[in-house]
């Protein structure tokens, strides 16, 4: 077994009550700390915790393809373990949730024969479900990256809750400084099969911190294009339909049909 090690961690979405103990001490006592956070609240807090952290946003560049970009992180990662040294790796919200590359580094150095691990925490998704009321076991949920969801014309299931995440940068494959939303009248038209028109969707962006509120817009269908939408919005769509329970599973599973 090889002698160096990486671990990916979660900063949470405030940082300041969402890292774990568990997380900041891989990240302190880590030989060479990295990270990838949305904020500059969360940038001084890692600093805080390792003065010589640094970021990797630094390779991103705007017109850079996203996955040259990602490529870059993953051997900014794995390089420093192959000399045998520690690596702990911070992303923003939960590391296991559209985290390409530290998911990535992670099945390499894996493959490689290093010591791996991850450590949760807490994602956009765990506060979507408190600041919007919604329980994903009440009536299902599908969660889906938007540019997948259209590209590959999924088909929702209009009964269940349907999450599309990084609606900000639907058919991107570079990165950009600044939103572009030239394509979300294509996600919404694609939506219309599905949904009326008139059927409310929410545009959902969690609060980094603790003192200010989550960005919460309610709008119908049709309008969405025209709605106020922050840059790391994710889309809620509520069911459209209530479901009905199958009388003959019903007796199968032993229980009352009303």
């Amino acid at each position: 077994m090889s002698t160096g090690s990486l671990t990916v961690v979660g900063t949470g979405i405030d940082i300041g009550g969402h890292m774990t103990p568990q997380a900041r001490a891989a990240f302190e006592s880590a030989d060479e700390a990295l990270y990838l956070v949305a904020d500059p609240v969360a940038r001084a807090v890692l600093h805080d915790i390792k003065p010589d952290a640094r970021s990797l946003h630094t390779l991103y560049e705007s017109g850079r393809p996203r996955l040259e970009a990602y490529e870059a992180m993953i051997e900014e990662m794995l390089a420093p373990i192959r000399e045998g040294r520690s690596v702990c790796a911070a992303f923003y919200g939960h590391p296991g949730i559209f985290v390409y590359p530290g998911q990535e580094a992670i099945r390499r150095a894996h493959r490689d024969g290093f010591v791996t691990r991850m450590m949760p925490g807490i994602s956009s998704l765990d506060c979507l479900w408190c600041d919007l009321g919604v329980d994903p076991a009440r009536a299902g949920c599908q969660i889906y990256h938007a540019t997948d969801f259209v590209a590959q014309r999924r088909r929702p299931d209009i009964g269940a809750t349907l999450v599309l995440l990084q609606i900000n940068v639907i058919g991107q494959s570079a990165h950009l400084e600044q939103p572009d939303w030239s394509r979300l009248p294509v996600l919404i038209e694609y939506l219309t099969d599905f949904y009326p028109v008139d059927h409310e969707v929410i545009g959902y962006e969690a609060s980094p911190y603790p003192i200010a509120n989550p960005h919460v817009e309610r709008v119908a269908l049709a309008k969405l294009g025209s709605a106020n939408l922050g840059q790391g919005m994710t889309l809620v769509v509520p069911p459209a339909v209530e479901g009905a329970p199958d009388p003959t599973m019903l007796r199968r599973l032993g229980l009352p049909e009303d």
